[in-house]
C-alpha cells in the first residue's frame, strides 16, 4: 500500500523542517554555543520553534497516514495536509525568522485545530 499523500505533505514539511534545523545550527555557530541557548534570545527562538516542529509534526504525519490508510477522502486530507503545513509555516517563521511573534498563535491554533479535525475524522471513520 502506498500513501501519496502523506508522503507529499511529508515532504513539504520535511523541507521545512530541514530550514528550521539550519537556522539553529547557523545561530549555534554564530553565537558560539553548542549547548542551549546560552541566553541568546535569538537562538532561544530558533531552537523553540524547531523543537516545537519536532514534537507536533511526527504525531500529525502518523494521524494523516493512518486516515490515508483507513479510506478517509482524499480531499479531506488534502484540507487537514494544508491546514498543517500552513500552522507549522506561520509559527516556525514567527518564532524562527521575526522577533515579534504576532505569527505564532494563529500558527499554533492552526495546527491543533488540524490535530483536532485528524482526531475527529479517525472516530468518524471507525464509526
Amino acid at each position: 500500500m502506498t500513501l501519496p499523500i502523506t508522503l507529499l505533505y511529508a515532504a513539504i514539511l520535511g523541507a521545512w523542517f530541514l530550514v528550521l534545523t539550519v537556522r539553529v545550527i547557523l545561530s549555534r555557530r554564530s553565537a558560539g554555543v553548542s549547548l542551549g541557548s546560552g541566553e541568546d534570545r535569538a537562538l532561544e527562538r530558533r531552537i523553540r520553534a524547531h523543537g516545537n516542529f519536532a514534537e507536533y509534526v511526527p504525531i500529525a504525519l502518523l494521524f494523516m497516514a493512518l486516515l490515508e490508510i483507513n479510506a478517509a477522502p482524499v480531499w479531506l486530507l488534502h484540507v487537514l495536509g494544508g491546514l498543517l503545513v500552513a500552522g507549522r509555516l506561520l509559527h516556525g517563521y514567527a518564532l524562527s525568522f521575526t522577533s515579534y511573534s504576532h505569527l505564532r498563535v494563529p500558527g499554533m491554533g492552526l495546527t491543533l485545530f488540524t490535530l483536532a479535525g485528524m482526531v475527529i475524522t479517525a472516530i468518524w471513520l471507525l464509526l
